[in-house]
């Protein structure tokens, strides 16, 4: 790719990007992108074939990255042996969770775009995905956890759902709403020591 070609990708990558945070992804216009990028539209579709593929384009790496973090952090503690997860329940998550927010933050303006500008892509049910993958690694914590004597796990699987929710949806409101990172750092902080309690609490800790 010639330095002419990487100028025309620059720019309609950036008119897209400004276009999805302005608009959003289902209303943004490939009209406007086009033209805000000073190119034709043969010239976009030289690049992409469709919206979805140039959303892709913008936040598929950050995407894919994140998701790759969190599941190695609920791997690495599967790992662990029962003594071990019984240990440093809310340790480890708690690490994996200050990389994945410093991530968020070295790439703030994709990760904006996921979660305030991806209604109609796949990425809208960042949330959900990761609630499920959460309550999926709590349901083989908890038969591990039986194997050392500890009480036996029955939590109902919505109320599961609502709380694995509500760490993410705490945990990607620094990005939504700006808050400095610092802030946000000691934020998290508060969080793992309040879910961690709470999940204790409930599985009979």
């Amino acid at each position: 790719m010639n330095r002419n070609e990487n100028n025309t990708l620059d720019d309609i990558l950036s008119a897209a990007k400004a276009e999805f945070s302005e608009k959003g992804f289902q209303s943004a216009s490939l009209r406007r992108i086009v033209k805000n990028a000073g190119v034709t539209t043969g010239a976009f579709y030289g690049y992409f074939k469709s919206k979805e593929e140039l959303f892709d384009a913008l936040v598929g790496e950050q995407y894919d990255t994140l998701m790759g973090m969190f599941c190695e952090t609920q791997n690495a503690f599967t790992r662990l042996s029962p003594k071990e997860q019984a240990q440093q329940m809310g340790e480890l998550s708690g690490e994996g969770m200050i990389k994945m927010m410093n991530y968020c933050y070295a790439n703030k303006d994709e990760f904006k775009l996921i979660l305030c500008s991806s209604d109609g892509t796949k990425y809208e049910n960042i949330i959900h995905d990761m609630a499920e993958i959460e309550v999926d690694a709590t349901h083989k914590f908890a038969k591990t956890m039986e194997q050392l004597g500890y009480p036996k796990y029955n939590v109902d699987k919505t109320l599961e759902h609502i709380l694995a929710s509500g760490l993410f949806s705490a945990f990607f409101e620094v990005i939504i709403h700006d808050i400095p990172h610092e802030n946000a750092a000691e934020y998290l902080e508060e969080l793992k020591a309040f879910y961690t309690a709470g999940w204790k609490k409930i599985m009979g800790f």
